[in-house]
């Protein structure tokens, strides 16, 4: 629930999906199509143009009104993963954004199987900074050694990646955190993945500030936070430098699976 202190923040500085990975997430005639753990609405607007019916449901009131004023036609709801708040088999698609770690999978998974139809597509997607570029893991170490909670894509409230970590490992533990591994049990078919890469034109000190947007800084000390994004905002000036723009590579990594017959 930190996240509602940076609403609008959180809206303008973090990426949406790209529509690639849209295009094969959402399968073709979705009727009435669920973003789980919505946030502001950044995938919620993008299922929009891709299904005829959205649904949003969010448990924070602040990223709830963030959405309700960027989302116009998408249906806003306060809840959680593990207790949905539509009817058994009521939903064509149900997909997460960058929210799986926030979730209990033993109630969540449940959740989504009672609400989602037969045949209906369960999916995940995950958009960030492409931490297999150098010089994004470099920001990112900056961030997280002055992060008391780690940072973008560790886990919320885990540890960072080690400063030293290779490229390869780096670029293996970055995907790794975007795995989703059901119960046995679960009612859903085999998955599959893919990613999407893409470039975001942004201000450098856009950039800088969308460090600001994750956990680990927002919920920092206030000297913590200055001392991070000052150290960001330095960082890619050395980079970067007089740039006004900058071109930030971008990566959404995707999953999906198809809810069983009951």
């Amino acid at each position: 629930m930190s996240f509602g202190a940076v609403a609008e923040d959180y809206d303008r500085l973090r990426p949406g999906p790209s529509a690639a990975a849209l295009d094969w997430l959402v399968p073709p005639g979705c009727g009435l199509a669920v973003d789980l753990a919505a946030g502001t609405g950044l995938l919620a607007r993008g299922l929009a143009g891709r299904a005829a019916r959205v649904v949003a449901v969010e448990p924070d009131p602040r990223m709830r009104d963030v959405l309700r004023a960027a989302s116009p036609g998408v249906r806003v709801l306060a809840g959680v993963g593990e207790a949905i708040p539509l009817r058994d088999a009521s939903a064509d698609g149900l997909f997460i954004s960058s929210a799986w770690h926030w979730l209990n999978p033993e109630l969540a998974v449940p959740e989504i199987a009672r609400v989602l139809r037969d045949g209906g597509r369960f999916g995940a997607i995950w958009t960030s900074r492409d931490r297999t570029v150098r010089w994004v893991r470099q920001l990112d170490a900056l961030r997280d050694s002055s992060s008391p909670r780690g940072g973008p894509g560790s886990p919320r409230g885990g540890p960072g990646a080690p400063r030293h970590q290779g490229r390869a490992d780096g670029a293996r533990a970055w995907l790794r955190r975007r795995e989703i591994r059901l119960p046995d049990s679960a009612p859903f078919t085999a998955a599959d993945t893919a990613t999407f890469g893409f470039t975001r034109v942004m201000a450098v000190g856009d950039v800088a500030a969308m460090l600001g947007t994750y956990s680990g800084l927002i919920t920092a000390t206030d000297e913590e936070r200055a001392g991070a994004l000052s150290a960001g905002r330095a960082a890619l000036d050395r980079l970067f430098p007089g740039a006004a723009e900058i071109n930030v590579p971008m990566r959404s990594v995707c999953w999906r699976t198809t809810r069983a017959p009951r």
